[in-house]
């Protein structure tokens, strides 16, 4: 598959490891900042083209004309919708990805209608970064909270503790200890090792399980990994963006929230249009602001400014005035993985939750969602099977006999409104949504030949 990215940004970086990492993929990537290719280059097997990612000519230079995916992940929404424009007009790129971040533009969905504008995804990370800090403070306790099926099913990560009652206990007693609730392990990373969730695999105090369950049992599930945690009450966001902004938005209607922001202008307009969220003027990482404002007090501080170092310092110091959970947004997912072995509770890399949504759709076949998890290194997948039991190797057949690879588990079946959790006799059957756990995405390829590859031509 040919893919051209604009924007040799963060994002687009990360989209770049990602999806040049695959065999089948040729990566092309365009920016202005040359130095930035040259240290892409010397670390992928890619193209890449200087100029502006807008102008015909550098889109040309690029391959677009022959390209099957276009990305456009500048900083400029502008330079992304104009270049899914001329990507159209000119070459007729099958399917044009948009990075929009104002919400100037993302409020007005007419804008991106088929007979609008020529943008066929439009992504937009601080939406999606919203969204994915939101579900971790509705769900105390969860490391990462992850929808499929339109929300009906849920996998969570979570770091089992002692004092929870399946820790030190065989995988095959979770039925008895929550009886009426489907839940199935799909994942267990002890240190950075994967662990096969089999029946005799025996949970540890410090793993880190991956478990997937309809929405309703999560929270049933969750209090046998580990010590039931009250709901969050008490929120302090560090970061008037527009990641904080929306979060307060989000978040006001049924928690305490304030909001610390340096910028007097920022505080100004954003507290003017938030209804109960208080706004106060400072520095998130002033010891003397936090003291006051009781930060010892609140359930979950949020560093979400657009600075990592500020989040990581303001969060650090957060906990050690008595925060309760911190949570800090870190640009790069060596540096989270880094800081949550540490005194910060979450550490989010948007990069990882957005790339997610790019994935969905350069996938072959028909997925609906994909999501990155562990830096990169593994995914879940949740895919619609197509075809009949002369078409397809999995249409019809028992989930213990499908030859799945290594590190790869059937984690559940929704079909309609039922959610199946699969078990060794689950059949597969036509249209079912299916959802993947892949603890090697090396293996990625050979999982969508498997249960894709009859859909593969469609895009």
């Amino acid at each position: 598959m040919k893919i051209v990215i604009l924007g040799a940004g963060q994002v687009g970086r990360t989209a770049a490891y990602q999806l040049a990492r695959e065999e089948a993929n040729e990566v092309t990537v365009v920016d202005s900042n040359e130095e930035l290719l040259r240290d892409l280059q010397d670390r992928l097997d890619i193209r890449t083209v200087a100029g502006n990612a807008s102008f015909p000519t550098v889109l040309e230079a690029a391959g677009v004309p022959d390209a099957d995916i276009l990305i456009a992940l500048t900083s400029s929404d502008e330079v992304n919708m104009m270049a899914c424009e001329v990507a159209y007009t000119l070459y007729r790129t099958p399917t044009k990805i948009a990075r929009i971040r104002s919400a100037e533009y993302t409020n007005h969905p007419k804008l991106f209608s088929a007979e609008a504008l020529s943008v066929d995804v439009c992504i937009s990370p601080e939406q999606l970064v919203t969204e994915y800090i939101e579900r971790l403070i509705r769900h105390p306790g969860a490391l990462q909270v992850l929808d499929f099926a339109d929300g009906r099913v849920r996998l969570v990560g979570l770091r089992a503790r002692k004092g929870g009652l399946l820790v030190g206990q065989a995988l095959r007693t979770l039925r008895d200890h929550i009886p009426n609730t489907e839940a199935r392990v799909v994942a267990i990373y002890r240190g950075n090792r994967a662990v096969s969730p089999e029946g005799d695999t025996v949970i540890e105090d410090g793993d880190e399980v991956f478990f997937l369950a309809a929405k309703d049992d999560i929270k049933r599930f969750m209090a046998e990994m580990r010590r039931e945690e009250s709901p969050a009450r008490r929120i302090v966001i560090a970061g008037g963006g527009h990641i904080g902004f929306s979060l307060a938005r989000q978040l006001e209607k049924s928690n305490q929230v304030k909001i610390i922001e340096r910028d007097p202008k920022r505080a100004r307009r954003i507290s003017e249009q938030l209804e109960s969220a208080i706004v106060l003027e400072g520095d998130a990482a002033d010891e003397e602001l936090l003291i006051e404002e009781n930060i010892d007090s609140c359930d979950v501080f949020a560093a979400l400014t657009n600075s990592e170092e500020a989040n990581i310092l303001s969060a650090m110091l957060a906990k050690q005035l008595g925060a309760a959970k911190v949570m800090a947004l870190i640009n790069k997912p060596s540096y989270a993985e880094l800081m949550q072995s540490g005194s910060i509770d979450i550490a989010i890399s948007p990069q990882t939750i957005t790339i997610g949504s790019l994935l969905a759709h350069v996938r072959r076949g028909d997925v609906v969602r994909v999501h990155s998890l562990r830096r990169g290194a593994a995914e879940a997948i949740e895919a619609i099977i197509h075809g009949d039991h002369r078409s397809s190797r999995v249409v019809g057949k028992r989930v213990e006999d499908i030859s799945l690879p290594e590190g790869a588990s059937i984690g559940c079946v929704v079909r309609g409104e039922e959610v199946i959790m699969a078990h060794h006799d689950t059949v597969v059957q036509a249209d079912d949504h299916v959802v993947l756990f892949i603890t090697d995405r090396r293996h990625v390829d050979q999982v969508e030949r498997l249960f894709l590859g009859e859909t593969a031509g469609r895009r």
